[in-house]
Protein backbone atom coordinates (compact mmCIF):
# COMPACT_ATOMS: atom_id res chain seq x y z
CA UNK A 1 0.00 0.00 0.00
CA UNK A 2 2.60 2.64 0.70
CA UNK A 3 4.06 2.22 -3.01
CA UNK A 4 0.52 2.87 -4.06
CA UNK A 5 0.77 5.67 -1.64
CA UNK A 6 3.38 7.52 -3.04
CA UNK A 7 2.31 7.05 -6.67
CA UNK A 8 -0.73 8.96 -5.17
CA UNK A 9 1.66 11.76 -3.40
CA UNK A 10 3.98 12.21 -6.38
CA UNK A 11 0.84 12.69 -9.52
CA UNK A 12 1.02 16.25 -9.70
CA UNK A 13 4.80 15.29 -11.26
CA UNK A 14 3.51 12.69 -13.24
CA UNK A 15 0.64 14.99 -14.56
CA UNK A 16 3.23 17.41 -15.43
CA UNK A 17 5.22 14.73 -17.29
CA UNK A 18 2.42 13.34 -18.88
CA UNK A 19 1.34 16.59 -20.30
CA UNK A 20 4.38 17.02 -21.51
CA UNK A 21 4.84 13.13 -23.36
CA UNK A 22 0.87 13.99 -24.31
CA UNK A 23 2.01 16.77 -26.29
CA UNK A 24 4.63 15.05 -28.22
CA UNK A 25 1.68 12.16 -28.50
CA UNK A 26 -0.57 14.49 -29.93
CA UNK A 27 1.88 16.10 -32.54
CA UNK A 28 3.27 12.56 -33.50
CA UNK A 29 -0.68 11.08 -34.52
CA UNK A 30 -1.74 14.67 -36.06
CA UNK A 31 1.74 14.07 -38.35
CA UNK A 32 0.70 10.25 -39.10
CA UNK A 33 -2.75 11.52 -40.14
CA UNK A 34 -1.24 14.47 -42.52
CA UNK A 35 1.17 11.71 -43.86
CA UNK A 36 -1.76 8.76 -43.77
CA UNK A 37 -2.13 7.52 -47.31
CA UNK A 38 -4.89 8.00 -48.99
CA UNK A 39 -7.16 4.43 -49.47
CA UNK A 40 -9.12 3.07 -52.22
CA UNK A 41 -12.61 2.01 -51.09
CA UNK A 42 -12.13 -1.49 -49.43
CA UNK A 43 -8.72 -1.31 -50.20
CA UNK A 44 -7.95 -4.23 -47.02
CA UNK A 45 -4.16 -3.94 -46.81
CA UNK A 46 -3.99 -3.94 -43.05
CA UNK A 47 -4.81 -6.16 -39.87
CA UNK A 48 -7.58 -6.02 -37.68
CA UNK A 49 -4.84 -5.03 -35.05
CA UNK A 50 -4.84 -1.18 -36.20
CA UNK A 51 -7.94 -0.67 -34.81
CA UNK A 52 -6.15 -0.18 -31.67
CA UNK A 53 -7.89 -2.27 -28.78
CA UNK A 54 -10.77 -2.69 -30.80
CA UNK A 55 -13.88 -2.69 -28.79
CA UNK A 56 -12.47 -4.05 -25.65
CA UNK A 57 -12.38 -1.10 -23.24
CA UNK A 58 -14.06 -3.41 -20.16
CA UNK A 59 -12.06 -3.49 -17.22
CA UNK A 60 -11.72 -5.23 -13.72
CA UNK A 61 -9.77 -1.99 -12.45
CA UNK A 62 -12.36 0.05 -9.73
CA UNK A 63 -12.95 3.45 -10.88
CA UNK A 64 -11.96 3.62 -6.75
CA UNK A 65 -8.80 2.98 -7.13
CA UNK A 66 -5.39 4.73 -6.72
CA UNK A 67 -4.33 2.96 -10.42
CA UNK A 68 -7.63 5.03 -12.08
CA UNK A 69 -5.96 8.40 -9.85
CA UNK A 70 -2.57 7.48 -12.63
CA UNK A 71 -4.66 6.83 -15.38
CA UNK A 72 -6.56 10.01 -15.55
CA UNK A 73 -3.39 12.29 -14.71
CA UNK A 74 -2.66 10.49 -17.79
CA UNK A 75 -5.20 11.09 -20.04
CA UNK A 76 -5.20 14.86 -18.97
CA UNK A 77 -1.85 14.13 -20.37
CA UNK A 78 -2.76 13.05 -23.43
CA UNK A 79 -5.96 15.27 -23.65
CA UNK A 80 -3.81 18.29 -22.96
CA UNK A 81 -1.80 17.61 -26.15
CA UNK A 82 -4.71 17.11 -28.19
CA UNK A 83 -5.89 20.64 -27.47
CA UNK A 84 -2.21 22.10 -27.56
CA UNK A 85 -1.74 20.58 -31.16
CA UNK A 86 -5.68 22.48 -32.44
CA UNK A 87 -7.77 19.37 -31.12
CA UNK A 88 -10.06 17.60 -33.31
CA UNK A 89 -12.42 18.52 -36.09
CA UNK A 90 -16.09 18.74 -35.99
CA UNK A 91 -17.85 15.84 -37.59
CA UNK A 92 -20.76 16.67 -39.85
CA UNK A 93 -23.48 15.34 -38.02
CA UNK A 94 -26.31 15.14 -41.00
CA UNK A 95 -26.39 11.79 -42.12
CA UNK A 96 -26.41 8.17 -40.80
CA UNK A 97 -23.17 7.25 -40.92
CA UNK A 98 -22.42 3.04 -41.00
CA UNK A 99 -20.62 0.68 -42.17
CA UNK A 100 -20.61 0.08 -46.19
CA UNK A 101 -21.64 4.18 -46.62
CA UNK A 102 -19.00 5.47 -48.75
CA UNK A 103 -19.25 9.49 -48.31
CA UNK A 104 -16.67 12.48 -48.03
CA UNK A 105 -17.61 12.93 -43.93
CA UNK A 106 -16.33 9.22 -43.23
CA UNK A 107 -12.77 11.27 -44.16
CA UNK A 108 -13.04 13.55 -41.21
CA UNK A 109 -14.84 10.77 -39.29
CA UNK A 110 -11.29 9.13 -39.09
CA UNK A 111 -9.12 11.92 -38.87
CA UNK A 112 -11.43 12.12 -35.58
CA UNK A 113 -10.92 8.67 -34.45
CA UNK A 114 -7.36 8.92 -34.84
CA UNK A 115 -6.84 11.85 -32.94
CA UNK A 116 -8.01 10.09 -29.37
CA UNK A 117 -6.53 6.81 -30.54
CA UNK A 118 -9.67 4.90 -31.26
CA UNK A 119 -8.36 4.19 -34.45
CA UNK A 120 -4.79 3.63 -35.98
CA UNK A 121 -3.44 6.15 -38.44
CA UNK A 122 -2.22 3.10 -40.39
CA UNK A 123 -5.83 2.65 -41.59
CA UNK A 124 -5.77 5.97 -43.66
CA UNK A 125 -7.61 8.23 -44.99
CA UNK A 126 -10.67 7.34 -47.27
CA UNK A 127 -14.44 7.39 -47.90
CA UNK A 128 -15.28 4.41 -46.81
CA UNK A 129 -17.08 3.37 -43.57
CA UNK A 130 -15.26 -0.03 -43.76
CA UNK A 131 -14.80 -2.75 -40.83
CA UNK A 132 -12.05 -0.73 -39.23
CA UNK A 133 -13.80 2.31 -39.09
CA UNK A 134 -16.72 0.91 -37.55
CA UNK A 135 -14.76 -1.16 -34.63
CA UNK A 136 -13.32 2.20 -34.29
CA UNK A 137 -16.38 4.18 -33.76
CA UNK A 138 -17.78 0.84 -31.61
CA UNK A 139 -15.12 1.28 -29.25
CA UNK A 140 -15.70 5.15 -28.89
CA UNK A 141 -19.13 4.72 -28.29
CA UNK A 142 -18.19 1.84 -25.57
CA UNK A 143 -16.31 4.63 -23.75
CA UNK A 144 -18.76 6.89 -24.14
CA UNK A 145 -21.51 4.29 -22.53
CA UNK A 146 -23.45 4.34 -25.32
CA UNK A 147 -24.32 0.82 -27.44
CA UNK A 148 -22.21 0.02 -29.56
CA UNK A 149 -23.89 -0.25 -32.61
CA UNK A 150 -21.03 1.09 -35.00
CA UNK A 151 -23.88 3.64 -36.24
CA UNK A 152 -23.16 7.18 -36.06
CA UNK A 153 -26.60 8.41 -34.48
CA UNK A 154 -27.68 11.75 -32.69
CA UNK A 155 -26.06 10.84 -29.54
CA UNK A 156 -22.59 9.40 -30.76
CA UNK A 157 -22.24 12.85 -32.69
CA UNK A 158 -23.22 14.81 -29.73
CA UNK A 159 -20.67 12.59 -27.67
CA UNK A 160 -17.79 12.85 -30.78
CA UNK A 161 -18.36 16.72 -30.51
CA UNK A 162 -17.72 17.70 -27.64
CA UNK A 163 -14.55 19.86 -28.11
CA UNK A 164 -10.97 18.41 -26.54
CA UNK A 165 -10.81 21.26 -24.29
CA UNK A 166 -14.03 20.52 -22.50
CA UNK A 167 -13.47 16.93 -21.95
CA UNK A 168 -9.81 18.45 -20.43
CA UNK A 169 -11.62 20.39 -18.03
CA UNK A 170 -14.50 17.22 -17.51
CA UNK A 171 -10.94 15.14 -16.59
CA UNK A 172 -9.79 17.47 -14.39
CA UNK A 173 -12.83 18.17 -12.22
CA UNK A 174 -13.73 14.36 -12.07
CA UNK A 175 -9.87 13.75 -11.22
CA UNK A 176 -10.45 16.18 -7.37
CA UNK A 177 -13.32 13.88 -7.07
CA UNK A 178 -11.39 10.86 -7.27
CA UNK A 179 -8.83 12.10 -5.02
CA UNK A 180 -10.74 13.37 -2.60
CA UNK A 181 -12.18 9.47 -2.26
CA UNK A 182 -8.65 7.76 -2.82
CA UNK A 183 -6.92 9.75 -0.54
CA UNK A 184 -8.19 7.73 2.36
CA UNK A 185 -7.82 4.23 3.22
CA UNK A 186 -10.17 2.04 0.80
CA UNK A 187 -11.75 -0.56 2.43
CA UNK A 188 -11.02 -4.30 1.02
CA UNK A 189 -14.87 -4.63 -0.47
CA UNK A 190 -17.29 -1.97 -1.04
CA UNK A 191 -20.12 -1.32 -3.55
CA UNK A 192 -19.81 1.86 -5.52
CA UNK A 193 -22.97 3.43 -7.37
CA UNK A 194 -21.73 5.85 -9.92
CA UNK A 195 -24.83 8.10 -10.60
CA UNK A 196 -23.90 9.50 -14.23
CA UNK A 197 -22.49 5.79 -15.75
CA UNK A 198 -25.71 4.51 -14.06
CA UNK A 199 -23.79 1.95 -12.97
CA UNK A 200 -23.06 0.09 -9.91
CA UNK A 201 -19.19 -1.66 -9.02
CA UNK A 202 -18.81 -4.13 -6.30
CA UNK A 203 -14.97 -4.55 -5.75
CA UNK A 204 -13.26 -7.21 -3.44
CA UNK A 205 -9.51 -6.97 -3.07
CA UNK A 206 -8.91 -4.04 -5.54
CA UNK A 207 -10.81 -5.62 -8.26
CA UNK A 208 -14.45 -5.29 -9.64
CA UNK A 209 -16.07 -8.65 -9.30
CA UNK A 210 -19.58 -7.87 -10.57
CA UNK A 211 -20.41 -4.60 -12.32
CA UNK A 212 -24.39 -3.89 -12.97
CA UNK A 213 -26.20 -1.69 -14.57
CA UNK A 214 -28.56 0.70 -13.03
CA UNK A 215 -31.41 2.97 -13.04
CA UNK A 216 -31.09 6.33 -10.97
CA UNK A 217 -33.02 9.49 -10.68
CA UNK A 218 -34.23 11.56 -12.48
CA UNK A 219 -32.78 15.55 -13.09
CA UNK A 220 -36.12 16.60 -11.08
CA UNK A 221 -35.77 13.97 -8.57
CA UNK A 222 -31.93 13.38 -8.13
CA UNK A 223 -30.30 10.41 -6.33
CA UNK A 224 -27.96 11.96 -3.87
CA UNK A 225 -24.19 11.43 -2.77
CA UNK A 226 -23.86 9.78 -0.23
CA UNK A 227 -21.51 7.65 1.95
CA UNK A 228 -23.12 4.37 4.30
CA UNK A 229 -22.80 0.51 4.84
CA UNK A 230 -25.15 -1.71 3.61
CA UNK A 231 -26.74 -3.77 6.57
CA UNK A 232 -29.85 -5.14 5.54
CA UNK A 233 -31.64 -6.70 2.92
CA UNK A 234 -35.11 -7.12 2.82
CA UNK A 235 -36.35 -10.05 0.69
CA UNK A 236 -40.01 -9.60 -0.26
CA UNK A 237 -39.90 -6.09 0.87
CA UNK A 238 -43.36 -3.89 1.13
CA UNK A 239 -42.76 -1.06 -0.22
CA UNK A 240 -43.88 2.50 1.57
CA UNK A 241 -44.18 5.34 -1.10
CA UNK A 242 -42.39 7.98 0.04
CA UNK A 243 -44.60 11.50 0.19
CA UNK A 244 -43.00 13.26 -2.94
CA UNK A 245 -44.20 10.43 -5.09
CA UNK A 246 -48.03 10.05 -3.45
CA UNK A 247 -48.49 13.73 -4.05
CA UNK A 248 -46.57 13.96 -7.58
CA UNK A 249 -47.95 10.43 -8.84
CA UNK A 250 -50.41 8.38 -6.94
CA UNK A 251 -52.94 11.35 -5.99
CA UNK A 252 -53.09 12.38 -9.71
CA UNK A 253 -53.43 8.85 -11.10
CA UNK A 254 -56.46 8.41 -8.28
CA UNK A 255 -57.79 11.02 -9.81
CA UNK A 256 -58.05 9.47 -13.13
CA UNK A 257 -58.92 5.91 -12.27
CA UNK A 258 -60.38 5.61 -8.65
CA UNK A 259 -59.56 1.89 -8.62
CA UNK A 260 -55.69 2.35 -9.19
CA UNK A 261 -54.57 1.63 -5.39
CA UNK A 262 -56.95 -1.44 -5.62
CA UNK A 263 -55.32 -2.74 -8.82
CA UNK A 264 -51.32 -2.39 -7.81
CA UNK A 265 -52.06 -3.76 -4.25
CA UNK A 266 -51.50 -0.38 -2.40
CA UNK A 267 -52.98 0.08 0.91
CA UNK A 268 -54.07 3.63 3.24
CA UNK A 269 -52.62 2.90 6.75
CA UNK A 270 -53.54 5.60 9.23
CA UNK A 271 -51.09 6.84 12.31
CA UNK A 272 -52.95 3.45 14.30
CA UNK A 273 -51.94 1.34 11.25
CA UNK A 274 -55.00 0.75 10.49
CA UNK A 275 -56.48 0.70 7.04
CA UNK A 276 -58.05 3.54 5.79
CA UNK A 277 -60.69 3.15 2.83
CA UNK A 278 -59.87 5.14 -0.18
CA UNK A 279 -63.09 5.60 -1.10
CA UNK A 280 -63.35 7.98 2.64
CA UNK A 281 -60.74 10.24 0.69
CA UNK A 282 -61.31 13.41 -1.24
CA UNK A 283 -58.74 12.81 -3.54
CA UNK A 284 -59.30 16.39 -5.45
CA UNK A 285 -57.52 18.01 -2.38
CA UNK A 286 -53.73 16.37 -0.90
CA UNK A 287 -55.06 15.64 2.18
CA UNK A 288 -54.26 12.03 1.67
CA UNK A 289 -50.65 12.92 1.49
CA UNK A 290 -50.88 12.62 5.54
CA UNK A 291 -51.36 8.53 5.10
CA UNK A 292 -48.79 5.89 4.85
CA UNK A 293 -49.12 4.19 1.01
CA UNK A 294 -47.76 0.64 1.28
CA UNK A 295 -47.55 -1.39 -1.60
CA UNK A 296 -48.37 -5.58 -0.55
CA UNK A 297 -45.04 -7.86 -1.53
CA UNK A 298 -45.70 -9.22 -4.98
CA UNK A 299 -44.89 -9.25 -8.44
CA UNK A 300 -46.28 -5.86 -9.27
CA UNK A 301 -44.59 -4.77 -6.17
CA UNK A 302 -42.31 -1.48 -6.85
CA UNK A 303 -39.21 -3.01 -5.50
CA UNK A 304 -40.07 -6.68 -6.96
CA UNK A 305 -38.26 -9.07 -5.16
CA UNK A 306 -35.58 -7.44 -2.84
CA UNK A 307 -34.85 -4.22 -1.16
CA UNK A 308 -31.14 -2.89 0.56
CA UNK A 309 -31.14 -0.79 2.53
CA UNK A 310 -27.89 1.57 4.56
CA UNK A 311 -28.61 3.98 7.03
CA UNK A 312 -28.75 7.34 4.93
CA UNK A 313 -30.74 10.64 5.74
CA UNK A 314 -32.50 10.44 2.12
CA UNK A 315 -34.46 7.66 3.04
CA UNK A 316 -32.85 6.07 0.12
CA UNK A 317 -31.64 2.45 -1.48
CA UNK A 318 -31.12 0.11 -3.65
CA UNK A 319 -33.72 -2.28 -5.33
CA UNK A 320 -34.57 -4.70 -7.84
CA UNK A 321 -37.79 -3.71 -10.32
CA UNK A 322 -40.70 -5.32 -11.85
CA UNK A 323 -39.70 -2.79 -15.35
CA UNK A 324 -36.39 -4.58 -16.45
CA UNK A 325 -37.16 -2.85 -19.53
CA UNK A 326 -35.28 -0.04 -18.13
CA UNK A 327 -32.11 -1.73 -17.98
CA UNK A 328 -31.64 -1.50 -21.54
CA UNK A 329 -32.70 2.14 -22.12
CA UNK A 330 -29.84 4.67 -23.43
CA UNK A 331 -30.49 7.37 -20.61
CA UNK A 332 -30.89 5.17 -17.41
CA UNK A 333 -32.45 8.22 -15.10
CA UNK A 334 -36.06 7.36 -14.21
CA UNK A 335 -35.58 6.62 -10.65
CA UNK A 336 -37.37 8.87 -8.07
CA UNK A 337 -33.67 8.91 -6.44
CA UNK A 338 -33.50 5.41 -5.13
CA UNK A 339 -31.42 2.71 -7.25
CA UNK A 340 -32.61 -0.03 -9.17
CA UNK A 341 -30.25 -3.06 -9.90
CA UNK A 342 -30.18 -4.99 -12.56
CA UNK A 343 -29.36 -8.79 -11.87
CA UNK A 344 -29.73 -7.93 -8.33
CA UNK A 345 -30.26 -11.36 -7.31
CA UNK A 346 -26.13 -11.82 -7.70
CA UNK A 347 -25.03 -8.58 -6.06
CA UNK A 348 -27.85 -9.96 -2.88
CA UNK A 349 -25.80 -13.36 -2.63
CA UNK A 350 -22.33 -11.53 -2.47
CA UNK A 351 -23.80 -9.07 0.23
CA UNK A 352 -24.87 -12.34 2.14
CA UNK A 353 -21.68 -14.70 1.58
CA UNK A 354 -20.34 -13.63 4.95
CA UNK A 355 -24.33 -13.58 6.81
CA UNK A 356 -24.52 -17.34 8.45
CA UNK A 357 -27.67 -19.51 6.89
CA UNK A 358 -27.71 -17.61 3.97
CA UNK A 359 -26.79 -19.48 0.74
CA UNK A 360 -27.94 -18.61 -2.82
CA UNK A 361 -30.55 -21.50 -2.82
CA UNK A 362 -31.89 -20.09 0.81
CA UNK A 363 -32.14 -16.75 -0.83
CA UNK A 364 -34.03 -17.87 -4.02
CA UNK A 365 -36.46 -20.23 -1.65
CA UNK A 366 -37.51 -17.48 -0.03
CA UNK A 367 -38.14 -15.07 -3.26
CA UNK A 368 -40.45 -17.82 -4.04
CA UNK A 369 -42.22 -18.15 -0.42
CA UNK A 370 -43.46 -14.75 -1.22
CA UNK A 371 -42.82 -14.13 2.34
CA UNK A 372 -41.14 -10.82 3.56
CA UNK A 373 -38.07 -11.23 5.14
CA UNK A 374 -35.34 -8.94 6.57
CA UNK A 375 -32.27 -10.49 6.49
CA UNK A 376 -29.31 -8.97 8.66
CA UNK A 377 -26.50 -8.32 7.26
CA UNK A 378 -23.38 -9.84 9.56
CA UNK A 379 -20.38 -7.84 8.22
CA UNK A 380 -22.05 -4.47 6.59
CA UNK A 381 -20.72 -3.39 3.06
CA UNK A 382 -19.47 0.08 2.48
CA UNK A 383 -21.13 1.91 0.01
CA UNK A 384 -20.83 5.01 -1.76
CA UNK A 385 -22.91 6.84 -4.09
CA UNK A 386 -20.44 8.73 -6.42
CA UNK A 387 -20.79 11.17 -9.36
CA UNK A 388 -18.13 10.31 -11.81
CA UNK A 389 -18.66 11.53 -15.43
CA UNK A 390 -14.77 10.83 -16.65
CA UNK A 391 -11.88 8.47 -15.76
CA UNK A 392 -9.46 6.39 -17.40
CA UNK A 393 -8.49 2.16 -16.72
CA UNK A 394 -5.38 2.51 -18.74
CA UNK A 395 -4.70 1.41 -22.43
CA UNK A 396 -5.42 4.60 -23.66
CA UNK A 397 -8.62 3.97 -22.50
CA UNK A 398 -10.89 7.31 -21.18
CA UNK A 399 -14.11 6.77 -20.40
CA UNK A 400 -16.69 10.02 -20.38
CA UNK A 401 -20.41 9.40 -19.33
CA UNK A 402 -23.44 12.39 -19.59
CA UNK A 403 -23.02 14.96 -17.33
CA UNK A 404 -27.11 14.20 -16.19
CA UNK A 405 -27.25 16.85 -13.33
CA UNK A 406 -25.09 19.87 -14.80
CA UNK A 407 -22.24 19.30 -11.61
CA UNK A 408 -19.35 19.42 -14.53
CA UNK A 409 -19.98 23.03 -15.23
CA UNK A 410 -20.40 22.84 -19.57
CA UNK A 411 -23.52 22.47 -21.17
CA UNK A 412 -21.76 20.27 -23.78
CA UNK A 413 -21.68 17.45 -21.00
CA UNK A 414 -25.51 17.23 -20.65
CA UNK A 415 -25.82 15.36 -24.13
CA UNK A 416 -29.27 13.66 -22.40
CA UNK A 417 -30.97 17.24 -23.07
CA UNK A 418 -30.30 16.74 -26.76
Amino acid sequence: MKANRRLFLTGAGAMAIGAFAGAANAQDVIGDILSSPRRGNWDDQFDASVSQSGTKVASHLPIFSLGTVSYVEQAIGQYSGIVSQGGWPVVPDTKKLQLGVSDPDVEVLRKRLMIAGDLSTRAGISPSYDSYVDAAVKRFQARHGLPSDGVMGKFTYAAMNVSPSVRLGQLQTNLQRLREITAGELPHRFVMVNVPAAQIEAVENGRVVLRHTAVVGKIDRQTPILNSKINEVIINPYWNAPESIVRKDIIPLMRKDPQYLAKNAIRILGPDGNEIDPATIDWTTEDAARFRFRQDPGAINAMASVKINFPNPHATYMHDTPQQSLFSKLMRFDSSGCVRVQNVRDLVTWLLRDTPGWSRQRFEQTIKSGESVPVAIADPVPVYFTYVSAWSTGDGVVHFRDDIYGLDGADELQISAL
